[in-house]
């Protein structure tokens, strides 16, 4: 009688490649930064025009801005810009930027659905706006790379995230 063979098996190895979750893909929403001509986030914001009328989602990212980082550097208030971005890219939060400011319990100067009036002829309304248009279009490196959440650091809330960095009053985590 003859013994009967087994198949010998045949070990194939090919890399696999999957696409992230959109939770992941928003997480370094920073990364899809583009190049600009300006020196400096100064120039880049002297270049900015101000537009006549600023669509809603725009106007909650320059009034989160203008309302959490009014008279920080420029740096600081762009950080503050990329987490709210970085927040609708991430699929962890919602869709809009008007979603992310008016989020229960996330901006202490939202009371309600509201913010506070703001001076659109100040100067630093005029900077916030500028500030959102490049934060929205990626335009300037971020010193708070990645960032999803942020505080003033004279406060403690003991988070358990990843600190990424400290941009003059306001430390941000991931």
């Amino acid at each position: 009688m003859l013994a009967e063979q087994k198949p010998v098996p045949n070990f194939i190895s090919e890399p696999v490649v999957q696409a992230l979750p959109q939770e992941l893909q928003g997480a370094d929403a920073d990364e899809t930064e583009t190049t600009t001509d300006a020196d400096s986030l100064q120039e880049l914001v002297s270049q900015q025009a101000t537009p006549d009328d600023l669509s809603s989602d725009m106007r909650c990212l320059a009034g989160a801005i203008y309302f959490e980082a009014r008279g920080e550097s420029l740096d600081g208030q762009l950080a503050v810009g990329r987490v709210i971005v970085n927040r609708v890219k991430s699929g962890r939060f919602p869709t809009s930027y008007c979603g992310v400011v008016y989020q229960p319990s996330q901006f202490s100067f939202v009371h309600g659905r509201s913010m506070p009036a703001v001076r659109e002829g100040s100067p630093d309304w005029q900077e916030a706006v500028a500030i959102a248009q490049i934060a929205d279009g990626g335009e300037w490196k971020s010193k708070a790379k990645g960032a999803l959440f942020f505080h003033a650091k004279r406060v403690s809330p003991k988070w358990r995230l990843t600190r990424l960095a400290q941009v003059d009053n306001h430390i941000f985590y991931r």
